[in-house]
């Protein structure tokens, strides 16, 4: 197991590495819409929140050799299920097909004031 950790994504809030790589993947913990510079909350719209939370994700990928093209998996927590096809609909730019597995939950509350917050699990494979 090995911690995978940069300043291109915000730090961690708690007890828990950005990212862990483990054999063939990558299990990036929940990112939000967080500038990394400023530490400040990036977005008026959900979509726009969802678009500065895929960046984040990309840079801890990133810091791992790989990029969202490996994502597997996607676990999206949305504050307000009405927001789910501007999420989707900014998602779509960002992933490629095959497009990940992926489950979106609505959740009471998240740790900062956000209204989304996705983690995913990416393959180190080369394809082949």
């Amino acid at each position: 197991m090995e911690e995978v950790s940069t300043d291109a994504a915000p730090p961690s809030i708690g007890p828990f590495s950005q990212a862990i790589l483990d054999g063939d993947r990558i299990y990036v913990s929940g990112q939000g819409p967080v500038d990394p510079e400023t530490g400040d909350i990036v977005g008026e719209t959900i979509g726009e929140q969802t678009a500065r939370t895929l960046e984040n994700i990309d840079a801890v990928l990133a810091a791992a050799g790989r990029s969202l093209d490996d994502v597997v998996k996607a676990t999206v927590f949305v504050q307000d299920m009405a927001d789910y096809d501007e999420i989707n609909d900014v998602y779509a730019e960002y992933v490629s097909s095959p497009y990940p597995a992926r489950s979106a939950v609505e959740v009471a509350d998240l740790p900062i004031d956000i209204g989304v917050e996705i983690e995913v699990v990416a393959s180190t494979r080369a394809e082949e």
